[in-house]
């Protein structure tokens, strides 16, 4: 009985002394494998995001769609319309723009214009994009539209374009207001729209220090001293901009930019308790940006990816390339886990160059990431109808023997 006692012992401490090492080596090989995904930020930011400027691709988000104040973030859509202003001839960089009262008796961040002063509207801007100046958002709102009532009503016009489902503006400044909210994800939209419509806008909003004129008889300075409310520009390599926002209600606020190489971000973060955390996000946001991602050229525009077929084509297999070059960011270590699968669309000459013929869906461990548009990289006439029954033919045996009719062949 003893020596029965004594084996089942045995074979239990064999079995304990099994698993353990069994344990040891699954534990072995979970440390030396490769993490699923990459360990993201700690944040103090009620709603936060990250996104790649160059493809719009999220990176990290933390209820991003959560609706908040966004204080003087809001200036970046009133920025966005003054370009395209601008931009589309309706107003100068050089109007001279007349304060009016409203816009003088505005409060909180300005330069403090006085009423009837006259400023060029690049200066304006400046003292938008630089110390977010309120009396000068305001006189802009009224310049280009006539009122800012009715300047707001183009603001909430473009957010709508811009399918910003989570903001409402009420004003063009960002001070507290009923009803006037937005979210993580909207200002990043609204933000990477600005810097791929107006890239200039970031010599202003880079700017750490400046100075302005003033004309105005009464005013008591020639000049005022203008200083960022965005700390990011000087304190970390590569940042050019975006924006600040502060108010009780909002807290901290910021969308910010930075480029390093060929890559540019945009993060935002909203709700912060303090200018220091603040940058502190957001710094831990760009730098998790840049450390964990890489970017991946998938095709570059005008080179040939393959050829696709079109059958009733007078040329039947037509090279195939993309209409702009196609980038991605993806975690290091996984370029080679990347997976495409063409699907094709229904294809029947006559095709235009740079017709679509189908898209390549990109994936990671069964993850879409992204869609590559294929385009024709030349014009396929119909084929003539000898051709075409020919061909039909020639397809017949090619399958009653087996052999495949070649369809497509397509490479990023």
């Amino acid at each position: 009985m003893q020596f029965g006692r004594m084996d089942k012992m045995k074979q239990v401490l064999h079995s304990e002394i099994w698993i353990a090492c069994l344990g040891v080596v699954v534990a072995l090989m979970v440390s030396l494998s490769p993490l699923s995904q990459a360990a993201a930020p700690e944040l103090k930011a009620k709603s936060a995001i990250l996104i790649d400027f160059e493809t719009g691709q999220v990176l990290y988000e933390n209820d991003p769609d959560t609706q908040l104040a966004p204080a003087s973030v809001t200036k970046v859509m009133t920025m966005l319309l003054a370009m395209d202003a601008v931009e589309a001839g309706k107003v100068s960089l050089d109007d001279m723009v007349v304060t009016s009262t409203a816009a003088s008796q505005i409060g909180g961040s300005q330069i403090w214009l006085m009423e009837g002063e006259e400023m060029k509207f690049a200066d304006m801007l400046k003292a938008v994009a630089i110390v977010s100046a309120n009396d000068a958002a305001f006189a802009i709102a009224e310049h280009i539209a006539g009122t800012e009532p009715d300047f707001v009503k183009l603001m909430n016009e473009k957010a709508s374009e811009l399918d910003m489902k989570n903001t409402h503006f009420q004003n063009s400044d960002g001070l507290p207001a009923p009803d006037h909210y937005s979210s993580a994800r909207d200002i990043s939209l609204m933000s990477r729209e600005l810097i791929t419509k107006h890239p200039e806008i970031l010599e202003w909003t880079s700017t750490w220090t400046d100075w302005l004129q003033r004309l105005h008889p009464r005013a008591k300075q020639k000049e005022s001293f203008l200083r960022n409310t965005n700390e990011l520009v000087i304190k970390y390599p590569g940042a050019d901009g975006l924006k600040t926002g502060m108010t009780d209600e909002a807290g901290f606020c910021l969308s910010a930019t930075a480029k390093r190489n060929d890559m540019r971000l945009i993060s935002v973060v909203m709700g912060l308790p303090s200018n220091d955390v603040r940058l502190d996000d957001t710094i831990k946001l760009l730098n998790y940006g840049f450390r964990e991602f890489d970017r991946v050229v998938l095709a570059n525009q005008g080179k040939t990816v393959g050829s696709i077929r079109i059958p009733n084509g007078r040329q039947e297999m037509v090279n195939a390339g993309v209409d702009k070059d196609s980038v991605i960011l993806i975690e290091k270590g996984k370029k080679d886990l990347i997976t495409t699968d063409f699907v094709p669309d229904e294809r029947k000459a006559p095709v235009k160059q740079g017709e679509r013929l189908g898209q390549v869906i990109v994936s990671i461990e069964d993850k879409e990431l992204t869609r590559v548009d294929i385009v024709s990289t030349a014009d396929v006439q119909r084929a003539g109808f000898f051709t075409v029954l020919s061909r039909t033919i020639r397809d017949f045996f090619r399958g009653l023997f087996g052999r495949a009719i070649p369809q497509h062949e397509i490479s990023l």
